[in-house]
């Protein structure tokens, strides 16, 4: 039985700032922090940080991610790496396969036991709350501690269980049997809680993540990696049989790096680099630069052959990327064989400083484990090596796995900037190219173009949004594989973008995936009525 709901969300301005993110009570935090003066930085981790309590099946402190920051005095950019990384006691063998098939495309084979999907054999060493410290201290204005504090009420007041969180919990709840502390916060008898006749949400208690979260604001975001809980998350890992280690947690720190800059049409593209999504979007725009299809007079809208310039620009970037990439190859992009979840925010200052970031625990729920001691749900990290070995991205300890996670930031020739990114794993980078060229090369607003139908190259079966123009499956198929399908809420098809834009004006815009029920852009002058 398939149940349809038609939903609408509108293109948002303002002036003061603005936050688009994918839950409408992360993005109100964010936005009543630009509103009480503080910058973009302070509202965007203030931001991720209530997301890894309302939303913690998508991200979280047990997790890691990229940003992009761009001032908006100076124009200087940078970019923050805070990813996974494996344990350095791993051993590869403990990850035998469990079929020799040799595949490409995402079909790597499968491991025993599932070791490098589910279960504490899975976690990585997690980055996001050095990401997060890190990115305050360089460019915020607001103590970590003053970040931390819409998360810590959020946790306090417990997990708002609604219909779609109902429908969330649903579909890994077989998942999370497989851990006991799991089961114990998020399920109910073994299923997920039930809403009673008539109650829109319940809440379930997270006294252990709230706790964690008033024991980092008080002794500090080291305390993560060298403290008590750095202490009680390795104790709780050992007891299920886990390899991460304290000098694991007490060695990792996030990482400034240079972004990727990319023409295209007149403006510039700028991306996180080495194992992220941003050199195979680089790549794609590149090919996209000169392809037949955007020669001649500019149309107002994608016609079947820009989504076939769009299938092959991205199916070809794949076609080099999955194969030579990984810690061990060629530094680029990847991307797993699992769709991915995962929170992507977009936040606008008043003086046009503007962050793009993204933070994942890999899959739904991450490996599915809770620390009991803290509350956490972890990462599975390993998903993300190529279980083979040989490979350029093949297990390892002590190392990073590829990742799809990739931010954007877009200065435009008109003197605006962008700031954009994705939820959706593998479909995050074919989402984004797309997206810049509805911008840029037909002159879309944010609002009209998240609300373009798109096609999904992310695998060689391309999926193709059943509104696109009528011959756009026909044109793509001379070439490809291709599904016809609807952009339902679940199963996911497409990427899930938030994004905000500042004007040459100074208008601020923002907007947000249109058929997620909880996504939002919130302007600061909102948050402050």
């Amino acid at each position: 039985m398939t149940t349809t709901w038609t939903t609408h969300k509108a293109l948002v301005v303002g002036e003061a700032g603005m936050v688009a993110a994918q839950h409408v009570t992360a993005a109100r935090a964010g936005a009543a922090v630009l509103a009480r003066g503080g910058n973009a930085m302070d509202a965007a981790v203030t931001t991720a940080l209530v997301l890894s309590v309302v939303e913690p099946w998508l991200s979280g402190i047990g997790g890691g991610g990229f940003l992009l920051h761009r001032d908006g005095a100076s124009g200087e950019v940078c970019a923050l790496d805070f990813a996974m990384v494996s344990p350095a006691g791993i051993d590869p063998a403990d990850y035998p396969l469990a079929s020799r098939k040799e595949g490409n495309w995402f079909d790597w084979p499968s491991v025993v036991d599932n070791r490098n999907l589910i279960g504490v054999h899975s976690i990585c060493v997690p980055g996001a709350v050095a990401g997060f410290a890190e990115a305050l201290e360089a460019k915020g204005t607001i103590s970590f501690a003053e970040a931390l504090a819409p998360a810590i009420a959020a946790a306090e007041a417990g997990l708002e269980v609604d219909w779609f969180a109902e429908l969330c919990l649903s579909i890994d709840a077989d998942n999370l049997l497989t851990n006991e502390a799991s089961a114990r916060l998020l399920l109910r008898d073994g299923k997920a809680p039930r809403l009673p006749e008539g109650c829109a949400s319940i809440r379930l208690p997270m006294e252990e993540k709230a706790a964690t979260l008033r024991r980092l604001a008080g002794a500090g975001p080291r305390d993560f990696y060298e403290g008590e809980i750095a202490q009680a998350l390795v104790a709780d890992m050992a007891a299920l049989g886990g390899r991460m280690s304290l000098e694991d947690l007490a060695s990792y720190r996030a990482r400034w790096v240079t972004p990727l800059s990319q023409d295209y049409r007149g403006a510039r593209v700028l991306a996180m680099p080495g194992l992220t999504g941003g050199p195979a979007l680089c790549d794609v725009l590149g090919r996209l630069s000169g392809a037949d299809a955007f020669a001649g007079a500019a149309a107002q809208a994608p016609r079947a052959t820009h989504y076939a310039a769009y299938a092959d620009a991205i199916r070809a970037a794949y076609a080099d990327r999955l194969t030579t990439v990984g810690h061990a190859g060629r530094h680029g992009t990847g991307a797993g064989i699992d769709p991915g979840c995962t929170s992507h925010l977009s936040v606008v200052d008043r003086d046009g400083t503007v962050v793009s970031l993204t933070n994942t625990l890999l899959s739904r729920f991450g490996s599915k484990v809770t620390s009991p001691k803290t509350g956490i749900l972890m990462n599975n990290g390993m998903m993300w090596f190529d279980p083979r070995p040989g490979a350029p991205n093949a297990i390892a300890p002590g190392v990073k796995p590829l990742a799809n996670m990739c931010p954007l930031l877009c200065e435009t020739a008109e003197g605006g900037v962008i700031a954009v990114g994705a939820a959706g794993g593998r479909q995050i980078m074919p989402s984004l190219v797309q997206l810049l060229s509805f911008r840029l090369d037909f002159g879309m607003d944010l609002g009209r173009a998240l609300s373009t139908p798109r096609i999904d190259a992310s695998a060689p079966r391309i999926k193709v949004d059943r509104r696109a123009p009528a011959d756009t499956a026909g044109r793509i198929g001379r070439a490809h594989d291709v599904d016809v399908v609807d952009d339902v809420l679940y199963p996911v098809q497409f990427a899930i973008p938030s994004a905000v834009e500042r004007r040459p004006d100074g208008t601020l815009h923002g907007m947000v995936h249109p058929n997620h029920p909880w996504s939002a852009a919130v302007a600061a002058e909102e948050a402050s009525s």
